[in-house]
């Protein structure tokens, strides 16, 4: 089966479409195996409203709009690693713990890869999104998933303090995982907006080589 890309112009359609049906299954799998495995179930419900809030999004819109394969992977990926890290807390994450024995950090990194994550993996989602479904200027097209790589990282920012200072305040210290670095919320902005970034240049590049 033909796995298609932004500008392609056919979509196989769900429940025909194989690649779309691999996704859903080994994410459900991995979904659920968090919430069996984790230990803090009031964190992994925070965590996980975002998710389900996208998963909505994407059911809701299909009909209008259907995603290319490779936008649906790069979605996928990134979701995969988001539900990962709510099992243990992004702070306590073991790839990250795992990460920071073999590079001799000083905290937990788990929770910058995904911000990175976030901005690189999602860049080309967005470009599809605005180019071919809202059929915006090229030009705007790969300018606003930079723009907003920080203004969504921003928001994320201020959702993750009204969390957990305002709501939760029980769950406020495993939910923020700053781990004592008081530019948390900056460096995550940051390393969202580089992702997409460079996203968009490796994009570009691609692009130019085909």
């Amino acid at each position: 089966m033909k796995f298609t890309l932004a500008e392609s112009v056919t979509r196989e359609l769900f429940p025909k479409n194989k690649w779309l049906i691999g996704y859903i299954l080994l994410f459900f799998m991995l979904w659920v195996s968090t919430f069996i495995g984790t230990s803090d179930y009031n964190n992994w419900w925070i965590e996980n409203t975002l998710t389900i809030l996208s998963l909505l999004f994407l059911a809701l819109t299909y009909k209008k709009y259907v995603f290319s394969d490779l936008s649906y992977l790069f979605i996928f990926i990134f979701l995969c690693l988001h539900v990962y890290g709510s099992k243990y807390t992004y702070a306590e994450n073991p790839l990250g713990y795992w990460l920071q024995d073999i590079f001799n950090t000083e905290r937990n990194h788990y929770d910058r890869i995904v911000h990175f994550g976030f901005g690189f993996l999602l860049t080309y989602p967005f470009q599809e999104l605005f180019r071919h479904w809202l059929k915006l200027p090229k030009t705007i097209s790969w300018m606003l998933p930079i723009e907003l790589s920080i203004s969504i990282g921003a928001l994320y920012e201020i959702i993750e303090w009204a969390v957990a200072d305002i709501f939760f305040k029980a769950q406020g210290h495993a939910y923020l995982g700053t781990q004592g670095d008081v530019w948390d919320a900056q460096k995550d902005i940051f390393l969202a907006f580089v992702g997409a970034i460079l996203a968009t240049i490796t994009i570009r590049l691609f692009k130019k080589l085909n």
